[in-house]
């Protein structure tokens, strides 16, 4: 499965990427080697602390070199006037009786919390290209389903301040 990334979403990928191999991966060995040199290993707590936190930090490399490599580009442009990528929509639901708002972003930057959700999410599924006034049934799984209304998108744009997201 391919994720669908924006230019920036690479580009601050690439930039966690040369932070992590320039400057910490090179203070994190020295914690290692410093830390080793406290004695017996066995029970030596800073040392497999310091050990731990460079494997993390070895393996979000990896994990952001993965993405990069196999990510498929997209614009972050919209086209016409339905939902597109990083739109802020205002959404009606019928059920609950109130509003919601949220913002359609890439999977690397969501944050739920923030109302910030993927396009491919079960609700960025449903309202992504849809136009003002479209009702739309979301389906989170095979027994949950709910119906919202689009009552207003704000055009958004890829602005850069949404952070990528830590794991």
């Amino acid at each position: 499965m391919h994720d669908e990334l924006t230019e920036v979403d690479i580009r601050k990928m690439q930039e966690e990427i040369d932070h992590r191999i320039c400057e910490l991966r090179p203070q994190l060995n020295a914690e290692v080697k410093s830390a080793r040199a406290f004695g017996d290993l066995s029970e030596n707590y800073e040392y497999k602390e310091a050990k731990r936190q460079r494997g993390r930090n070895e393996s979000r490399i990896r994990y952001l070199q993965n993405m990069i490599k196999t990510a498929r580009v997209v614009s972050a442009e919209t086209k016409g006037d339905g939902v597109g990528l990083f739109d802020r929509v205002t959404l009606w639901l019928p059920d609950d009786e109130e509003e919601m708002i949220v913002r359609v972003v890439t999977s690397l930057r969501i944050n739920a919390d923030d109302g910030l959700i993927s396009r491919k999410s079960p609700l960025g599924e449903a309202i992504f290209g849809r136009k003002i006034g479209e009702t739309v049934w979301v389906e989170p799984n095979p027994n949950v389903r709910y119906q919202v209304e689009i009552r207003a998108i704000e055009p958004g744009e890829d602005d850069e301040s949404l952070p990528i997201s830590k794991y």
